[in-house]
């Protein structure tokens, strides 16, 4: 399970295309076109666009499955984060000032048959049971102060089931690591 490693150049223009994107949906006009001839930027990479406002959540939408360009994935993902997240209202225009984007690129699913192979901080997780699925993200075991119980039965909750599904015999338990990064990193 390999992380993309992006460097500075890279995670600035994903930021970017995520920031234009954004306001462009918002206000209303087109959304840019980019020509990426970047290899790494072209791969297909399934990512996650957070979107904060004021530190506190305000949109956040992934694509698991790499389908994509990253750089694709990334800008589609900045319109779903701010206009589609049934949790939220879309961003308004005077929102626009106040919001700050963080972007997980995601490495491939990799499913475990034992929960010990979860590193807390360095994995997220994906709970599957029948038509449920549920996944928390890396970032959201350390910023929440989850254990690795916690961690489990907050994604059995989040996918709809009971909190101790994880622990199932037809439960699938999928670990990802991701590359993650944002506007608030050069604050």
């Amino acid at each position: 399970m390999k992380n993309l490693e992006l460097n500075e150049i890279q995670k600035k223009l994903l930021l970017k295309i995520a920031r234009e994107t954004i306001v462009n949906t918002v206000l209303g006009s087109a959304i840019g076109t980019y020509d990426i001839d970047d290899p790494l930027l072209n791969t297909e990479c399934g990512a996650f666009v957070t979107i904060h406002d004021h530190g506190n959540l305000r949109g956040c939408i992934g694509n698991i499955i790499a389908r994509t360009p990253l750089w694709k994935t990334v800008m589609n993902m900045a319109i779903a984060a701010s206009t589609g997240d049934p949790r939220f209202p879309p961003v308004s225009a005077k929102e626009l000032d106040d919001i700050d984007i963080e972007i997980s690129a995601l490495s491939p699913l990799w499913k475990i048959k034992d929960i010990e192979e979860i590193e807390i901080g360095k994995h997220g997780i994906l709970i599957k049971r029948g038509f449920y699925q549920g996944l928390l993200l890396p970032q959201v075991a350390t910023e929440n102060g989850l254990d690795m119980k916690s961690f489990l039965e907050h994604t059995c909750l989040k996918a709809g089931l009971d909190r101790d599904c994880y622990k199932d015999i037809d439960c699938e338990i999928h670990i990802f690591s991701a590359t993650v990064f944002g506007e608030a990193d050069k604050a």
